[in-house]
């Protein structure tokens, strides 16, 4: 909830007791933050003023990617018509934006940025593309192998196109039979691009394999970790991150916390393991003298960086020094942008 520091709230807020814990008119800090997440207040329930409007590069950012959104969704809705990619068009138009995005200075303002908010399929594709190309970065790939991975991760739902709506945007679980049509994606996508004139050949590989796990438990077809391309791996964990970071109309956003310690013991499946320690341990690093929100609401600094144990460092609340990786009921939740 660190989003709304420095939000009005227009309205008295009330728990579920009916008693007012935060009176009309009163400017979010970081304590009454705190106050809502103890007192499991729902921010959409709540009477705000209207944000004020970003400045400088981040609000260039939001615009680029808001524009970025919006024409991807018209040229990936051309698909259902056409049966054809409109590459001309993604490559003049989209991937530009999508390595500009990638280079954001600021790593948790950019994943902030990409977190899908409101038309997650196509917010979505974006975020997964940004994701991606910044891991490509960091994996040194030549200029050549990162232009094909940049349209690959874009490219990599595409077949969701084929999937009903209806099932794509349920605000609930699906069901047995709703998943196993969602899981075709995988090969609809394989069978749009795989003939597609000027596209390299690893690009519908990804959108087949992005599924796929190194353990052999993936879809479409339980590949093992020696026949699954690594442009589709890399996609893998990008793919995660940006799904579980992301608000879903039938789940909240996972606490970082979770989603890093989840990654890390693969509970969403087998990942490269090279892969997810080089993209977790950038993540990590850039953590240093950064302002968070713990599990417990208050606010801290990280402080120090344990080399054998990252995901769990030293920390200071107030006066108080709390080293995470012995406190193992407080976790970092959110990363703070203010």
């Amino acid at each position: 909830m660190e989003h709304l520091i420095g939000r009005r709230v227009l309205a008295d807020v009330i728990n579920n007791y009916g008693v007012t814990i935060i009176p009309a008119q009163t400017v979010l800090n970081y304590d009454s933050v705190k106050l809502l997440y103890n007192h499991k207040i729902d921010e959409f329930t709540l009477s705000l003023d209207q944000p004020p409007e970003p400045q400088g590069d981040g609000a260039r950012n939001r615009k680029m990617l808001k524009q970025t959104v919006s024409r991807s969704k018209e040229l990936f809705s051309s698909v259902t018509d056409s049966a054809s990619i409109p590459l001309t068009d993604i490559r003049r138009e989209i991937l530009p934006a999508i390595r500009d995005l990638s280079g954001n200075s600021d790593l948790f303002e950019l994943f902030e940025i990409v977190k899908a908010k409101d038309d997650y399929t196509y917010e979505h594709n974006i975020g997964v593309g940004i994701l991606a190309t910044l891991i490509g970065g960091w994996m040194n790939l030549s200029e050549d192998e990162l232009a094909v991975l940049s349209l690959a991760a874009t490219l990599h739902d595409i077949g969701k196109v084929n999937v009903p709506e209806s099932i794509l945007n349920k605000p609930g679980p699906l069901t047995d039979e709703e998943f196993e049509i969602v899981k075709q994606h995988t090969v609809h996508g394989y069978e749009l691009l795989k003939n597609a004139e000027g596209l390299h050949p690893r690009v519908a590989l990804v959108a087949l394999q992005h599924h796929e796990r190194e353990d052999g438990r993936g879809y479409p077809h339980g590949l093992d970790k020696s026949r699954i391309d690594p442009f589709s791996a890399i996609v893998a964990v990008a793919d995660i991150f940006h799904a579980m970071s992301s608000k879903r109309p039938y789940r909240e956003a996972t606490p970082f916390h979770e989603i890093v310690s989840q990654m890390r013991q693969g509970k969403f499946g087998e990942l490269n393991p090279e892969i997810v320690s080089l993209f977790l341990d950038n993540l990590m690093k850039k953590l240093l003298g950064r302002h968070v929100v713990l599990t417990d609401g208050r606010a801290a600094e990280v402080v120090y960086l344990n080399p054998h144990n990252m995901e769990s460092p030293l920390v200071k609340a107030g006066e108080q020094f709390i080293d995470l990786a012995k406190e193992r009921n407080v976790q970092i939740r959110e990363i703070a942008l203010v």
